[in-house]
């Protein structure tokens, strides 16, 4: 080697050390590094869709590349950046949820007969981190018409989980969950109705963050496409590897509407705390009649013990008075109800109709309010939205006496992939108490369901990995409209006793 060309050798290494450790950096450190010129807009693009080509042929995570225009918006962040401009992403490379439009992308929503369906516009999401100075690499894979806890469709096939390439990284926003913890980004923006951002997370080791209902735009999303109106209980919010992420994420995509921005712009008010030692938390550590899991118990295990390490005021269901908290069974019953009437379809079948009629007059359980919730009347439907407002009243007073509820995710760490026909009929194992039994699909949403009918938000943390090597995580669910407060009990959590770990084989110097 001459010595002429070792000073641009020496360089070339300390870039390329440098994006390598970016590559599990957060959005907000990668942000800093390019304002302070250690690396360029171009060089981390690059870096994230070499990453992409070399890992995600198993992943399939990144299912619609937008190479050339990444390439053209990262050079032009370079420029933005040597002229002195700063924005908070600016440079940063991003994926989305494939259910948002970005323009002349096309969305599918995994669904073949839309693959003509190609956006002529960008989405209130996808403009928000433009604006930013985000770099949109793609977007990220979905299931079937964004209906399933895994991520798979004929449209693009299936994402698996870079933890277990033999497990569902989790699903509607399973493809960015991946995307984000196999290091290809630091942050990705998803969707959440029953889950779709929290239980990815939980099972990739991710935060992620479900908005309080009717925070942030979804227009340019979802199905049908070219809908104004936004869909009943469903919510957009971001996926990180770090806490502050999604407070930032958050601040991005608020006000997207222009229509209400003529009048109204929302203010979020601060975290009620600074100090975790002053959050009081009630910690729900099972659903009552069901007996809980290992994994659940695990859960509420390790957030005990953090909380009592910090002395952290907490109480769990029991030692509340008559009351106080909502009766969850039958705001989960409430929950199926209008979530089964919150999207424009067909109406049931012949067989769902056959055993809708078989259903007893009286009958309240949680799959008679799913089989009935597709046909309700309005009268019925406006019934139904009254006792979801008296809820979130009830809700609204419990958190007087506390600052986050915390729960579970889900029942089960990331599961085997299972394309097995209907969904509603699947197994899935989990560990008791007195050894191995199934789930059903509908086991799953309980928890991911708790937050969403009231329109609470809710952060997803990861607390580590189990005895089998798989992430798992709880979630932290505030009063409405006050989402920088379970944001910020999340990080004061990180903070004290860390938070993502990088998948294995994926880390610095993969």
């Amino acid at each position: 080697m001459s010595t002429a060309a070792l000073p641009d050798t020496i360089h070339e290494k300390d870039t390329a050390n440098a994006l390598d450790a970016l590559s599990f950096a957060s959005a907000a450190e990668q942000a800093l590094a390019l304002a302070e010129g250690r690396v360029s807009a171009l060089a981390l693009l690059e870096h994230s869709l070499a990453r992409i080509d070399r890992f995600d042929g198993a992943i399939n995570a990144v299912v619609v590349r937008d190479d050339a225009r990444a390439r053209a918006d990262a050079r032009a962040a370079d420029a933005a950046l040597a002229r002195g401009e700063r924005k908070p992403l600016l440079g940063v490379p991003v994926t989305v949820k494939e259910s948002f439009d970005a323009e002349g992308l096309v969305t599918t929503v995994g669904k073949p007969e839309l693959t003509g369906n190609r956006a002529q516009h960008d989405s209130a999401v996808v403009a928000a981190l433009r604006e930013a100075g985000a770099v949109v690499i793609g977007k990220s894979n979905v299931p079937h018409g964004l209906t399933d806890l895994q991520s798979y469709n004929a449209v693009y096939g299936r994402t698996s989980n870079p933890w277990d390439l033999a497990r569902t990284p989790g699903g509607s926003s399973g493809g960015g969950a991946a995307a984000v913890a196999a290091g290809f980004v630091a942050l990705e923006v998803g969707t959440d109705i029953g889950g779709s951002i929290r239980i990815p997370a939980h099972f990739t080791g991710l935060y992620g963050h479900k908005a309080s209902y009717g925070l942030i735009a979804t227009l340019g999303s979802g199905l049908p496409p070219g809908r104004r109106a936004s869909r009943d209980l469903g919510v957009a919010g971001p996926l990180a590897r770090t806490a502050a992420d999604l407070d930032l994420a958050l601040g991005l995509l608020l006000n997207r509407d222009p229509e209400l921005n003529k009048a109204w712009r929302v203010t979020l008010p601060p975290p009620r705390h600074a100090r975790l030692a002053d959050f009081r938390v009630l910690v729900i550590d099972r659903w009552p009649g069901v007996e809980p899991t290992e994994s659940e118990r695990l859960v509420a295990q390790r957030v005990v013990e953090r909380l009592q390490a910090q002395g952290v005021k907490f109480q769990r269901p029991a030692d509340l008075p008559d009351g106080l908290l909502p009766d969850l069974r039958a705001s989960h019953t409430l929950y199926r109800t209008l979530l089964g009437s919150s999207a424009i379809q067909p109406l049931p079948d012949e067989a769902a109709q056959a055993r809708l009629a078989a259903l007893a007059p009286g009958d309240d359980s949680y799959e008679a309010a799913t089989l009935r919730a597709p046909s309700i009347s309005h009268r019925d439907w406006l019934a139904a939205n009254e006792r979801r407002f008296v809820l979130r009243s009830q809700w609204e007073a419990l958190f007087q006496a506390f600052d986050v509820v915390v729960t579970p995710v889900a029942p089960t760490p990331a599961f085997p992939h299972d394309d097995s026909e209907p969904k509603d009929e699947r197994a899935f194992a989990a560990t008791f108490a007195d050894g191995v039994r199934t789930l059903r699909f509908s086991d799953f949403f309980y928890w991911a369901g708790l937050p969403v009918l009231p329109g609470l938000p809710a952060t997803s943390f990861p607390l580590g990995v189990d005895g089998d090597g798989l992430p798992v995580g709880a979630q932290a669910v505030g009063p409405w409209l006050e989402d920088r407060t379970p944001i910020a009990f999340a990080r004061l959590l990180e903070d004290a006793y860390g938070g993502f770990e990088a998948p294995p084989g994926y880390g610095q110097g993969a």
